[in-house]
């Protein structure tokens, strides 16, 4: 019997606490940063397992050490938070939670990107591995990260002295659960994912009654025509061959139908795949809003504020290719496939950069394959709930396992085989 085998040979005896554990999760969603409850369930588990185990690392994030004989550093990771979504899946673990948000507001609060699944994969996998330590010969480092949707999570966990506290990993590996059949398995090698700037535009105008809006300045039309200027530079100032997103996510003004108020506020956010493009991008909303302030007379120019920013996610390609061998050669080809970079955004890549070491990332399906066949036979691919979506709901199993079994095959890559 290889390694593999035998590590996840003790899965289906974990599967029902792990289920439990996930649905438990999945009922207490935190926000970005304050992953407390989260943080010390998923360090309670590690400390069960044997593991030398450090919590609060840049703010809430837990690190996990179990070395065993000499070997490379495996770095595992996982993040924790949730998002301000009101649930609507229906399900019986379904989160009621609501929460106080970075702005001071009450939001709802819901798994909506899947982090739940993450933490209780790597959880898992951080199980199977500590049981099974005579299969393998290195030094495990299992981390748990905050703040992932904020873009804030790995440069905390950096800023508070990761690698210099627990040494510097020689690979790290992490997965995401993706709105694809559950059970498959999809990889991307060089650049995966979109570097992703959002930024907070305020507009001014010069508020007054609705019965009297000559006297007015009104930021709400000023902010409708930014929104509406900001869509022609995809189409016209981007080359076609250049992959770009200009999303308007946010559009807050005034209180009260007869009131023409002071000021509008417009969150946006844009996806790029270079540098060059994503300076021209972010250059022509600032000229456009410039411009529309001009034009409708407003008393000053707009202000502009970043929010987060995510680099560009650019995986290893040598080491990449050694984990998609050991997945193939467990899951077998029908459930590997390449896909094509995404417009989606992590701050997984900031890891690998501080450590100026290989790293790999794939997606791991979560609904279930019945139904989005279904959906496509339909033509109704577009309405199949994906991450962020408050229907957004991935089957337990097998997702939890093919997560689980996942991270095993890929840190065995560098573990020494026992």
């Amino acid at each position: 019997m290889d390694s593999l085998t035998d590590i996840i040979s003790g899965l289906a005896e974990l599967r029902p606490t792990l289920a439990e554990f996930y649905q438990d999760l999945h009922r207490h969603p935190e926000l970005s940063m304050e992953e407390t409850r989260t943080a010390a369930k998923a360090a309670e588990r590690l400390r069960a397992d044997g593991y030398q185990v450090t919590a609060g690392v840049g703010k809430t994030g837990v690190v996990g050490i179990l070395e065993h004989g000499s070997g490379p550093t495996v770095m595992l990771r996982a993040d924790m938070d949730a998002l301000p979504v009101r649930e609507q899946t229906g399900l019986a673990y379904a989160s009621n939670v609501t929460a106080i948000d970075s702005e001071g507001q009450t939001v709802p609060v819901m798994h909506a990107c899947g982090h739940d699944f993450h933490v209780t994969c790597l959880s898992g996998a951080a199980s199977l591995l500590s049981s099974k330590r005579k299969r393998w010969s290195g030094r495990l480092m299992v981390v748990f990260q905050p703040a992932e949707e904020t873009a804030s999570g790995a440069r905390a966990m950096l800023d508070d002295g990761l690698f210099d506290r627990f040494g510097n990993p020689d690979i790290i590996l992490g997965q995401h659960v993706a709105p694809t059949p559950a059970g498959m398995l999809v990889w991307r090698a060089g650049v995966s994912m979109a570097a992703a700037d959002s930024l907070e535009i305020v507009l001014f105008g010069r508020g007054g009654h609705s019965s009297r809006p000559q006297t007015c300045v009104d930021p709400v039309v000023m902010a409708a025509a930014v929104v509406m200027r900001l869509q022609g530079i995809v189409s016209r100032e981007v080359a076609p061959d250049e992959q770009v997103v200009v999303t308007v996510g946010s559009l807050r003004a005034g209180t009260k139908e007869n009131i023409i108020p002071d000021q509008a506020s417009l969150k946006l956010n844009v996806r790029s795949f270079s540098k060059p493009v994503r300076d021209k991008v972010i250059d022509a909303i600032r000229r456009i809003a410039i411009a529309e302030a001009t034009a409708s007379g407003a008393p000053r120019p707009p202000e502009f504020r970043p929010i987060h920013s995510f680099p560009l996610l650019t995986t290893d390609v040598e080491a990449t290719g050694r984990v998609v061998a050991a997945f193939t050669a467990h899951f077998g080809e029908a459930r590997v496939r390449e896909r094509p970079p995404v417009t989606a955004s992590e701050d997984f890549g900031e890891f690998a950069t501080a450590a100026k070491v290989p790293s790999v990332f794939w997606n791991f399906g979560g609904l279930n394959a019945q139904s989005i066949r279904a959906a496509h036979q339909a033509g109704r691919s577009a309405e199949i709930a994906g991450n962020h979506s408050p229907l957004f709901a991935p089957v337990i199993e097998p997702t939890i396992s093919t997560g689980v079994e996942a991270l095993i095959a890929a840190a065995l890559v560098w573990l020494r085989n026992q």
